[in-house]
């Protein structure tokens, strides 16, 4: 009955990595529409990803999101958080110009940031022992469902897509009978995110009927302030250590990520030189084959070495980027490589053992502010990154083979900090691995 209520709550929860990714993709498959209708510069491009889910928004939701949640607990969270997010995504729906759409990517990345550490820190607590990598393989499906959903519907709705004609008869009906070219491509975009609205909405009625993780109401009593843990994250060696180790692989490996979350369609499109149709297709493959690698790993991950995992997950990202620079991406074959392997290396990737051991490596007191001060780390980085990126890459794709080494030289980090300091978790149960790393106290 456990295993059933720990299924039925992973699932509920995972349904906040769904809007993650959704929000990050709905944004990148439609942002040429956008840039053409709002007649954007590739730094405009740059600076909606900065502030958006993909970095600067989710990394200041995360600070907050993290050490509220420890503060006042996992179900406060999810009580209010998506209200924020759907009041995101409203705006996003109704953009006329930049700023409304920058402030609509702002408000729903902020809200993604916050729901961040609370999801993972929620779904660890409310595992058994032997199921808490498969419990986290299916918050990392749901992150790899949500772009493919998102994918799908962007392909539909696309200009010359096989639902367009339905897109038009919504934007005549709102915009009236004179809408046309940009303004009227642009409602396929409108369209996704309203997708994301409906999901946000089921997310936020089946999280509120979630009771209180059981780890954090036992220790309620012992519940310090929110200042107090932050004091304390911040003076215990073991915890500093933790945070410095999980933040280089999270960052180096989201880095690149971040860029193929954001930019991919949009890169596609340029240097593999395809229509806006077709760079959805290849990204929908690519999430597809995400969903069913981490499928896979879910059935056996609690029973196998993470490092043996770890170590496969990076060598299958890197592929991908030394293809580019050996071969190039301008042909078909190239291209479909270049997506499936990048899939497969998604359902094995960093971000699952940076969910996983992130939720595993801190006491109960500050386990969720860790990690928020971990992803703030991360997707602040991240918002510089996306705008020193569009810099390399180019107008039209013509930095992106310089682009592709430096995506080499940060997953070579990845792989190599990760291996030396990879911990051996495997089969403990939360309170076992606390008293191990830091004593009965905590």
């Amino acid at each position: 009955m456990k295993q059933q209520s720990s299924l039925k709550s992973t699932i509920a929860v995972s349904l906040n990595n769904y809007l993650d990714a959704g929000a990050i993709v709905a944004g990148a498959s439609g942002i040429t529409l956008w840039q053409n209708y709002l007649g954007l510069s590739e730094m405009h491009l740059g600076w909606l990803n900065a502030i958006s889910a993909n970095a600067l928004g989710a990394a200041i939701g995360a600070i907050i999101g993290g050490f509220l949640a420890d503060r006042f607990g996992r179900k406060f969270i999810f009580t209010y958080n998506l209200l924020v997010y759907m009041t995101g995504v409203l705006l996003v729906m109704l953009s006329v110009d930049y700023s409304m759409l920058l402030c609509g990517f702002l408000v729903t990345g902020i809200s993604v940031g916050v729901g961040v550490p609370a999801s993972w820190t929620y779904i660890s607590e409310s595992s058994e022992v032997h199921n808490r990598g498969r419990n986290i393989c299916i918050s990392q499906m749901s992150w790899g469902i949500g772009p493919m959903v998102i994918l799908f519907l962007g392909m539909l709705f696309a200009p010359g897509g096989y639902l367009f004609s339905w897109v038009e008869g919504i934007a005549h009906l709102i915009g009236g009978a004179d809408i046309a070219g940009n303004a009227l491509n642009v409602f396929s975009s409108r369209i996704v995110f309203f997708s994301l609205f409906v999901v946000a909405f089921i997310a936020w009625t089946l999280q509120r009927q979630l009771e209180e993780s059981a780890e954090f109401t036992a220790g309620k009593e012992k519940k310090s302030g929110i200042v107090d843990n932050i004091r304390l994250l911040f003076t215990n060696r073991i915890a500093v250590r933790t945070v410095a180790y999980l933040a280089v692989i999270y960052l180096t490996w989201n880095l690149v990520a971040s860029v193929m979350g954001f930019f991919l369609p949009h890169i596609y499109e340029t240097a593999g030189g395809v229509s806006n149709e077709q760079a959805n297709w290849l990204s929908c493959v690519l999430w597809f084959c995400t969903v069913a690698t981490t499928a896979v790993l879910s059935q056996c991950i609690d029973r196998v070495s993470h490092k043996a995992v770890y170590i496969l997950g990076l060598l299958f990202a890197i592929a991908p980027w030394a293809m580019v620079v050996t071969t190039g991406i301008g042909s078909t074959v190239s291209l479909w490589a270049f997506a499936i392997l990048w899939g497969i290396e998604g359902g094995l990737s960093v971000q699952i053992f940076y969910a996983l051991w992130g939720s595993e490596l801190f006491p109960a007191k500050f386990r969720a502010g860790a990690q928020g001060l971990m992803f703030f780390i991360v997707r602040g980085i991240s918002a510089a990154w996306g705008l020193v990126f569009t810099y390399i890459y180019g107008e039209n794709g013509e930095g992106f083979t310089l682009a592709a080494w430096c995506m080499i030289a940060l997953l070579v980090v990845a792989l190599v900090v990760g291996v030396i300091g990879a911990p051996d978790t495997r089969g403990k149960s939360l309170v076992q691995i606390t008293e191990e790393r830091y004593g009965e106290d905590f």
